[in-house]
């Protein structure tokens, strides 16, 4: 997975779609805005503080419960095992609500064992992160879709709830005619299979989550926050150029429950994940 995400970063896709979602001063439309994302909404995604729980997994944790994190969505688990990440969150008063697992993981024989880790968590959602690249094209996606499809039936039966897939920039690509994201949203089961939405990262690839919130209703459980700066490169939430008080006006038609903050190369992880904290606790949509 994380060799995945690292070939993404080093991808410059068309910046008119940022542009169109850019960001005006929050002030200018505070007066309209009256919804708040629910203190119980606003999580922390691991992989933002993987330097960080490498090092001290238990006192990371704290850490961001201090700051008001009330969820986490875990990505790796540094040595330590579903029980003892559970335990650690317990301690802290934060609650996992989904797991980044890997797509051969999900489509194959661990995938039992992988529904039952969720559980051990405490969460509520397995997600796919990312899917090979060898799968981006319309064949590859359909596939995707039907082995999403069964893993996602295995996750209901499980008692959780529909299985999760991650976007990186590339999934929004048009390919011989096909959006391919489009692909996943039209040929999954809504029952069964939904979408942790990366606001970053479907703006870089040129789709407008807040039409997919409206076009797809409800499947869109989760999103990853993730600001972007001016140079296309990532920023802490409310430092960048992302419009999210107008994205998020129509969070609530997409399903919205879970606003995970998510930086994939801080400077500074506490720092980000302070600034982004407090960016969307006082936001108003």
């Amino acid at each position: 997975m994380n060799g995945t995400r690292r070939a993404f970063l080093g991808i410059a896709l068309g910046a008119a779609a940022a542009t169109a979602m850019s960001r005006p001063a929050y002030a200018a439309e505070a007066g309209r805005r009256q919804r708040r994302i629910p203190p119980s909404g606003i999580g922390m995604h691991l992989y933002t503080m993987r330097a960080s729980l490498a090092k001290d997994f238990k006192g990371t944790l704290a850490r961001l419960a201090a700051m008001g994190y009330a969820t986490v969505g875990v990505s790796g688990r540094h040595g330590n095992s579903a029980a003892a990440i559970r335990d650690m969150l317990d301690e802290t008063r934060l609650k996992a609500v989904l797991e980044h697992v890997g797509y051969t993981v999900v489509t194959g024989d661990g995938l039992p064992q992988a529904l039952e880790d969720i559980h051990t968590l405490g969460a509520r959602w397995i997600v796919v992160p990312s899917l090979p690249g060898s799968m981006h094209t319309p064949a590859g996606f359909r596939e995707a879709a039907r082995q999403f499809n069964k893993a996602g039936l295995a996750a209901r039966e499980s008692g959780l709830g529909p299985l999760l897939f991650h976007n990186h920039g590339l999934d929004h690509e048009v390919v011989d005619g096909e959006n391919l994201y489009e692909i996943l949203l039209n040929e999954t089961d809504p029952e069964l299979v939904a979408f942790e939405l990366d606001v970053y990262w479907a703006a870089k690839g040129g789709a407008d989550p807040r039409s997919l919130f409206v076009r797809h209703p409800r499947r869109f459980p989760a999103l990853h926050v993730k600001d972007m700066a001016p140079d296309g490169g990532f920023a802490d939430v409310g430092s960048g150029t992302l419009d999210f008080a107008s994205m998020f006006d129509t969070a609530r038609s997409g399903g919205v429950k879970q606003w995970l903050v998510e930086h994939d190369s801080p400077a500074d992880p506490f720092a980000t994940a302070q600034n982004s904290y407090t960016c969307l606790a006082n936001l108003r949509y």
